[in-house]
């Protein structure tokens, strides 16, 4: 394994899981965010934004979580008001009118084992890491059950991409779910000829979103239009050179302050994130609510189909509309 990667690999099982930061002047209110995990490259577009919203008035705080069930609880019990995560079987099951107002990436993920494994018929039966339960991963280990013909063992959960390529790494999983940056880290370390990625389908819908109760986004409007604004702008510049991101990312905020190994890949990690379909430019909008309405009924984390489901009790689209007419 090459220095750079040991180096990632530590600085990310180092993290600590649960830490919180203020942000902007002392104002009586600020939009209180929930992060579903800890600061990382895979946030770097993310604060960009932040800072953008700053630069035009919006006062926040963020926390992080050490996963989404516990961002998505913040939001529901009025602790936090805007979350990360894809909460639909809360939304289905909760009074809260939880509601999508802009979705961050998609779900690109890929299959990775030992050599053990060939492909995901091989999988019948055996156990598999994932990132948190009900999450992104753990649907798509539903939907490959169903659309393979497979059954997973046990399920184990360990937040973080990097953190389940360490697991890998260090011989306590065969088997995990990660995402494009890490898969692609991994297989090109030197320890990348000891482990497979398994060929699945394609998937558009929504992985990271972001999302808060709609009593709160209609009663604080302004402060919202600024904040989806602001990402929207991100991602479309990102779209046209990925090095923005490195370029505006603070050196004092939480990212400035990764290890130099990571701030190095930043450049690598957004055009690979970019020419891969990482993100959508426009922020998903109908089109990712349509998706994500047919996967995660298919993933049994929403109850009815398609045909039946209104993607309007799932999502607000005003700010994002608004925003795409600026």
């Amino acid at each position: 394994m090459n220095n750079i990667f040991k180096s990632v690999l530590k600085a990310a099982v180092a993290i600590p899981l649960a830490v919180g930061l203020t942000v902007g002047a002392a104002q009586a209110e600020k939009i209180r965010i929930a992060l579903a995990e800890t600061p990382s490259d895979e946030l770097a577009a993310f604060f960009v934004a932040l800072d953008r919203a700053k630069a035009n008035g919006l006062d926040y705080e963020w926390t992080a979580f050490s996963d989404e069930e516990l961002a998505i609880q913040s939001v529901l019990s009025g602790q936090m008001d805007i979350g990360f995560g894809t909460p639909y079987a809360a939304m289905q099951r909760s009074r809260a009118p939880l509601r999508i107002i802009f979705q961050l990436s998609k779900l690109k993920f890929f299959p990775v084992t030992t050599s053990k494994y060939s492909s995901l018929k091989d999988m019948d039966g055996e156990p598999i890491l994932l990132h948190s339960r009900g999450g992104g991963t753990d649907s798509i280990a539903n939907v490959i059950e169903e659309r393979i013909g497979i059954k997973f063992g046990d399920r184990s959960y360990v937040s973080g991409s990097s953190n389940r390529v360490a697991a890998l790494l260090g011989g306590r999983a065969d088997a995990t779910i990660i995402d494009l940056s890490n898969k692609n880290k991994l297989m090109r370390s030197e320890a990348g000829a000891e482990f497979n990625v398994l060929e699945m389908f394609d998937v558009e819908a929504s992985d990271e979103a972001l999302f808060g109760n709609l009593d709160w986004i209609k009663n604080n409007e302004k402060d919202v239009a600024i904040f989806v604004n602001a990402l929207v702008s991100t991602w479309q510049d990102m779209h046209k050179d990925p090095s923005i991101i490195r370029r505006e990312t603070s050196p004092d905020g939480p990212i400035g302050q990764l290890p130099a190994e990571i701030l190095a890949e930043l450049d690598g990690f957004y055009s690979d994130a970019v020419a891969g379909g990482l993100y959508d430019p426009n922020g998903g909008g109908r089109k990712a609510a349509n998706a994500d309405m047919e996967w995660y009924s298919a993933a049994g984390q929403l109850d009815g189909t398609p045909d039946t489901l209104n993607i309007e009790d799932f999502w607000y689209l005003a700010p994002l509309d608004a925003a795409m007419k600026q």
